[in-house]
């Protein structure tokens, strides 16, 4: 049995490893993982080393580990069988009550090809050969002339899939009235006490992802200083890279950029630091603009930074009150995002900036089927939805 491991060493941050049924690292695996670790988020390692460490325990069940350079599609395809049946065996009649969902497996799958494809490219291990169909695009990024690149083929695609049919063809969004519903879950403004009913953190939290498309880690990562108000002129968030948050949340590339947003957004903000420095007065601490934004207010470790674990326990709450779709994420807010701009007109360019993508060729590969959509348009209103909202374009 194989397992993914905490680590600190002495004066860094902590990260995750994966060791075999000896104690042993995996060397292969923890070659891969130090490659990546600088730019990928603690939780990303976690998250990977988790699947890694699932695979390698297969292998060793299997008397195997020894030939993890030879698997093909087969073994793959039964791994993900095994995951289905709890770990315990590889085929069962019936499905377990508590089968992993299917993200969780996708994830799997995601990180098992992704660790080929890399000792494919250093260690030439040819498993990512046989899971992948298609050559890998080599034409060079174009940026700002990529829509040159919009007849060039795809990229490989894994031979194994975890459904028959893919769910969706496009990323999953929420609609306009879906995001109210679920910001109204969180807290309400009561107009005959004058102040807000609920969780005002949470509101907020959800409605500066609605707003910025930021990623989850990158709102988490934020600190006080980092929402700026406008004081006459646009208010903006600053997406800072940094490696010290004490939550691990992190900066996606460690690349810093610029988001603005509305009025309404800047009210929320103001309203949820008057809330949060009452509440800092009351337990006896104090409270800087380098202390972390989103913190623990109801519970200890308080003014501690929130954890991305909360964050979804809280979305579990909403939807077993059935409030939004019955598996939304918070990563949901960014797509949902950038639909609407594109649907209210906004050029491409601009929102893959405001996104934080490396080349507008991403943005179009996500987000390239919006303008040929005219049902959305008309069913979601979404330029009535956006109307608040302030883009690099405005300034």
């Amino acid at each position: 049995m194989a397992y993914s491991i905490m680590v600190k060493p002495p004066g860094g941050s902590r990260t995750w490893s994966v060791v075999d049924d000896t104690f042993r690292t995996v060397a292969p695996v923890e070659e891969w993982l130090e490659a990546h670790r600088a730019e990928w988020s603690p939780n990303t390692v976690r998250s990977y080393a988790t699947a890694l460490a699932q695979w390698w325990s297969f292998l060793e069940q299997r008397d195997e580990a020894d030939r993890w350079r030879e698997v093909g599609v087969p073994v793959v395809t039964v791994f993900l069988s095994w995951l289905r049946n709890g770990r315990k065996v590889e085929h069962v009649l019936a499905a377990e009550d508590d089968a992993p969902q299917y993200t969780t497996l996708e994830s799997r799958l995601a990180a098992l090809i992704s660790f080929y494809r890399w000792q494919d490219a250093v260690h030439d291990v040819p498993v990512a050969k046989r899971l992948l169909r298609g050559a890998p695009r080599r034409a060079p990024a174009r940026k700002l002339l990529s829509h040159l690149d919009a007849g060039t083929p795809l990229g490989p695609s894994s031979l194994v899939r975890v459904r028959k049919t893919r769910r969706r063809d496009r990323p999953p969004i929420l609609l306009p009235q879906q995001i109210q519903a679920i910001l109204d879950g969180c807290a309400v403004f009561d107009n005959t006490r004058g102040e807000w009913r609920g969780n005002l953190r949470d509101r907020f939290l959800f409605a500066l992802l609605a707003e910025s498309g930021m990623r989850i880690g990158e709102a988490l990562g934020m600190r006080i200083c980092d929402f700026v108000m406008g004081r006459g002129a646009t208010p903006h968030v600053e997406i800072v890279p940094r490696e010290d948050n004490a939550n691990d949340a992190r900066v996606k590339m460690m690349r810093a950029r610029r988001v603005y947003v509305g009025t309404d957004l800047e009210r929320l903000y103001a309203d949820y630091l008057t809330q949060l420095s009452i509440r800092a007065v009351e337990l006896g601490m104090s409270l800087t603009a380098d202390d972390a934004l989103f913190v623990n207010l109801q519970r200890p470790p308080f003014l501690a930074p929130l954890q991305e674990g909360t964050v979804r326990d809280k979305i579990d709450a909403l939807q077993r009150r059935y409030i939004g779709p019955a598996d939304w994420t918070a990563h949901w807010f960014r797509h949902s995002h950038a639909t609407a701009l594109l649907l209210a007109g906004t050029p491409d360019w601009v929102v893959s900036r405001r996104l934080g993508h490396a080349h507008v060729q991403t943005t179009l590969d996500l987000y390239g089927w919006v303008s040929e959509d005219e049902a959305l348009r008309a069913a979601a209103n979404w330029k009535k939805h956006t109307e608040g909202w302030r883009t690099d374009r405005d300034q």
